[in-house]
């Protein structure tokens, strides 16, 4: 019998171990032989624990039975995870992680271990929890030439946005609500500053595009300076903001990774996805646009995909070889955010009127041989697709005609 095992018992990881013993006989099946669950690594004492006879307290034990394959990593963080997952590489035992902070910095050295011991690193769970886009990406899309992905990737930024706009909360009590539900850290820094989104469109990048995208060569802006009037003028205008991680690759073929706040128009199926749901729309030249939503953290969702991860890993005794991206040793294949082609959502300091707005665009849009198409209401505006240049010069004229900027952010590139 061939045996498991689980690194952290936390949220996650005792979902992953809870998951097994429930689904035991379904997940055995699908693997194709009979598997044991026989060792958990915590540092902490669980004598209360139905598990409690398989916890260790250092990957030794595991990484000296020959009959472990898979392990799965569910701690977090960077250093000691890496230790462990490049030990059990070495010995030629496949790996199956939810830590996309350890994907984002370290996920080419992981591979390229796996590669050379002729077995596997999976990593469903790093992006989007229970939604299935890793696999998709790399099997069910292989023959698409992917251009662009579009992502929804933090559910808890998700939530503030939604009840700022539907239940008229300041920013601030909408993070206290988000507390208080669990959904966001007491710390909220990595979620509403975006690093949590950005280590994501990192992995989703470098899966998509063969090159290791870093976090810190990552444009990234987070949600609070977002007001209740921004999102109410955004609705007004048709459309919603969300905080949107993003890749389009360039005509030349560079890449541009983001993560900021954009109005999303009402047409875009991003724009309803509301609560803690993710989403990730992928553009591609032969299914146009594909969206797969669902939820995007939480025990059992993540340790859905941590589980999937298992059985797979358990099915291939050779390393998949469609999972793979390289660390160029550069990053100048990335493009820097000034070369973002896109429209843009303006608000005002006060009520201008929609007839003040669009003559003074009209007048720069003739200046500027750009669309004169806009949208405004008394207060805000949508600019059609312009260079960051013109959008810069943009502000400057309606400053100049006496309308004072509150607020402006990009709309999702078509």
């Amino acid at each position: 019998m061939k045996k498991i095992a689980v690194l952290g018992f936390g949220t996650v990881g005792s979902g992953v171990v809870e998951l097994f013993f429930k689904n035991r006989r379904m997940i055995e099946q699908k693997a194709g032989q009979p598997l044991e669950l026989a060792y958990i690594l915590d540092l902490r004492e669980f004598p209360d624990s139905p598990y409690a006879d398989k916890f260790v307290k250092t990957i030794d034990p595991i990484l000296a039975d020959p009959d472990v394959i898979v392990v799965a990593e569910c701690m977090g963080g960077v250093d000691f995870p890496f230790s462990c997952l490049s030990r059990c590489l070495e010995k030629g035992i496949s790996v199956a992680t939810s830590n996309k902070e350890l994907i984002a910095a370290k996920g080419a050295e992981l591979l390229a271990s796996a590669k050379a011991h002729s077995c596997n690193c999976f990593f469903e769970a790093s992006v989007g929890g229970a939604i299935p886009i890793i696999r998709p990406i790399h099997r069910c899309l292989a023959g698409n030439d992917i251009s662009d992905i579009y992502g929804i990737l933090n559910g808890t930024t998700n939530f503030i946005l939604n009840q700022m706009l539907t239940a008229q909360m300041n920013f601030e009590d909408a993070l206290k609500m988000a507390q208080e539900l669990g959904y966001a850290e007491r710390d909220p820094s990595a979620d509403v500053d975006g690093h949590d989104a950005c280590r994501k469109i990192c992995i989703l990048s470098s899966l998509a595009f063969g090159s290791h995208v870093y976090p810190e060569n990552v444009p990234t802006i987070g949600i609070r300076d977002i007001s209740l009037e921004d999102a109410a003028q955004a609705d007004v205008l048709d459309g919603a903001i969300k905080l949107i991680a993003f890749v389009k690759r360039l005509a030349d073929g560079r890449i541009l990774p983001a993560v900021m706040p954009m109005f999303v128009p009402h047409d875009n199926m991003l724009s309803r996805v509301d609560g803690v749901f993710n989403c990730v729309e992928v553009c591609a030249d032969a299914i146009d646009k594909a969206y797969f939503c669902g939820r995007g953290a939480g025990k059992f969702p993540t340790a859905s995909a941590v589980m999937g991860d298992i059985i797979e890993a358990v099915k291939h005794d050779k390393t998949v070889f469609s999972q793979y991206w390289e660390d160029s040793g550069t990053q100048d294949f990335l493009a820097p955010l000034s070369e973002l082609v896109c429209g843009m959502f303006i608000r005002f300091e006060q009520p201008v009127g929609a007839d003040a707005i669009s003559k003074a665009y009209a007048a720069f849009a003739q200046k500027e041989a750009v669309s004169a198409d806009i949208s405004a209401s008394d207060i805000a505006c949508v600019v059609p697709a312009m260079t960051a240049a013109q959008r810069d010069a943009l502000l400057e004229a309606f400053r100049a005609s006496g309308l004072q900027i509150a607020h402006s952010m990009p709309v999702l590139p078509a």
